[in-house]
C-alpha cells in the first residue's frame, strides 16, 4: 500500500472511531438515566377502610303491589226504564240494601193490583169449593182447578213484585258509591253503569314474589305495607292466600294480603310497597354503599391484603353478591367474610394491585355518619 493510500484512510478510520465513542457514551448515560428511574417507587396511595364484622341482619322480604277491594261492583239495571229518582250523592257511604235509583214502574205496580185482585177471587173461589166438595155439592175435580187456579194467580203476582223489584236499583253490599254517571229523567238500558261501589275496609294487597322465596311465606304472616300517599306511615296486614300456582313467564307467585283500612285513609287501585319481615341472620356482613363498585360485569369491592406493620397493602378488586340495602348500608352475602379490609372511598382510582396505605380504619359496628357516595355508588 503506498503512502498516499495510508494517508487518504487515516482520518476515515479517526470519524468512525470517533462516532462509536459518541454512541458508546450515549448508550451508558441512558443506561445509567433507566436505572435510575427503576429504582424509583411509587408511594403508597392513601385510603380509607373499613373491617368486615358479623352482626345480627333483621332479614325482610321486599316487594311492590297494588291494593284493590276486597269487594267491588259497577252498580246496573237489570232491565231498561227511565230515572224518576236517584237517592244517593258521589262520595256518599251507604249501607247494604239502601235504594240507590228508581227507575219508572207505575205500568208494573198497575198490573200488579190486577193479580192480586185475580189472585184474591181466585182464593175465595178455592175456599168455596174446599167447603162444597167435601158434601157432594161440588165435583172433586173443580176443587183440583181452584188450587191450580189460586196458585197461577199467586205466582203472577210473585212475578210482579220480582219485575217491580228490578226497577229499584239497590245497594248489594255497604261501602262507598263513586261519581254518579246518571242523571233524572235519563232512559237506561239493562247494563247501564249507574256509579261503582267499594268496600274500602278492609283491602287486598297483591303482590308477587320469587319462587325460591316460597318456603318463607308461611299463611298468615304479618305484612307491613307502605304507600306513596301516607308517607311515613306503616300499615300492618296479614297474608290470607297464596297462589297455589307459579306462573310460567315470570316464574314469581302471587300472594295477598289482608289489610283493615279503618280511616278509609286507603283507596283501591293504589301502588303501594309490602315488607315481609323475616327471622334475623346472625352472621350478616354489612357495608357502606360507597364500598360497592357497580359494572357491567356486576357488583365488586376492593380488599387491602398483605397489610404489614405501617398499615401498607396491597389493593385487590373481589366480586360480591350484594343484597338488600339497610339505608346507607347494603348486606354482602358472598364475596367478603369476617376479618377483611375493604375500601370504603376512593377505591375508583386505583390500578390493579396498587400499592395503598391505610389512613382510616373504621369499625364496622361503630355507628357513623355516610361519607360521600362514589359514582358508583349512586348508580346503585
Amino acid at each position: 500500500m503506498s503512502t498516499a493510500t495510508i494517508f487518504r484512510a487515516k482520518p476515515v478510520a479517526i470519524s468512525v472511531v470517533g462516532l462509536v465513542v459518541v454512541f458508546g457514551l450515549l448508550y451508558a448515560w441512558r443506561t445509567t438515566r433507566g436505572g435510575g428511574a427503576e429504582l424509583h417507587t411509587t408511594p403508597p396511595l392513601p385510603v380509607s377502610t373499613i373491617r368486615a364484622q358479623t352482626r345480627s341482619v333483621a332479614d325482610e322480604l321486599q316487594a311492590v303491589g297494588s291494593l284493590q277491594a276486597v269487594r267491588e261492583v259497577l252498580l246496573a239495571p237489570d232491565t231498561s226504564g227511565r230515572v224518576t229518582s236517584i237517592h244517593f250523592d258521589a262520595g256518599q257511604t251507604v249501607k247494604e240494601g239502601t235504594v240507590l235509583v228508581q227507575l219508572y214502574d207505575a205500568p208494573e205496580q198497575a198490573d200488579r193490583a190486577a193479580a192480586v185482585a185475580k189472585a184474591e177471587f181466585a182464593q175465595a173461589q178455592l175456599r168455596r169449593s174446599q167447603e162444597l166438595a167435601p158434601t157432594g155439592a161440588e165435583p172433586r175435580e173443580l176443587l183440583e182447578q181452584r188450587k191450580a187456579e189460586a196458585a197461577q194467580a199467586a205466582a203472577a203476582v210473585r212475578q210482579l213484585d220480582a219485575r217491580i223489584q228490578q226497577k229499584s236499583i239497590r245497594a248489594p253490599f255497604s261501602g262507598q258509591i263513586g261519581l254518579r254517571r246518571i242523571n233524572p229523567g235519563q232512559y237506561l238500558n239493562a247494563g247501564d253503569v249507574i256509579a261503582t261501589l267499594t268496600q274500602l275496609d278492609p283491602l287486598y294487597v297483591n303482590f308477587t314474589l320469587p319462587q325460591q322465596d316460597l318456603p318463607k311465606l308461611p299463611s298468615g304472616a304479618s305484612v307491613q305495607v307502605t304507600v306513596d300517599a301516607a308517607p311515613g306511615k306503616v300499615f300492618t296486614g296479614r297474608i290470607s292466600s297464596i297462589e297455589p300456582r307459579i306462573n310460567d313467564e315470570t316464574r314469581n307467585v302471587a300472594v295477598q294480603a289482608l289489610l283493615p283500612n279503618a280511616d278509609r285513609l286507603l283507596k283501591s287501585g293504589m301502588y303501594a310497597t309490602a315488607r315481609l319481615s323475616l327471622p334475623a341472620t346472625a352472621d350478616g356482613i354489612v357495608l357502606p354503599l360507597t364500598a360497592i363498585q357497580t359494572s357491567a360485569s356486576g357488583d365488586s369491592v376492593v380488599l387491602v391484603q398483605d397489610v404489614d406493620a405501617q398499615g401498607i397493602g396491597k389493593a385487590v378488586a373481589v366480586p360480591v353478591i350484594a343484597g338488600r340495602r339497610l339505608g346507607e348500608e347494603v348486606v354482602v352475602s358472598q364475596g367478603v367474610k369476617a376479618g377483611d379490609i375493604v375500601v370504603m372511598a376512593g377505591q375508583n382510582r386505583l390500578p390493579p394491585g396498587a400499592t395503598v396505605k391505610i389512613n382510616a380504619e373504621v369499625a364496622a359496628a361503630t355507628p357513623r355518619a355516610a361519607p360521600a357516595a362514589t359514582p358508583a355508588a349512586n348508580a346503585r
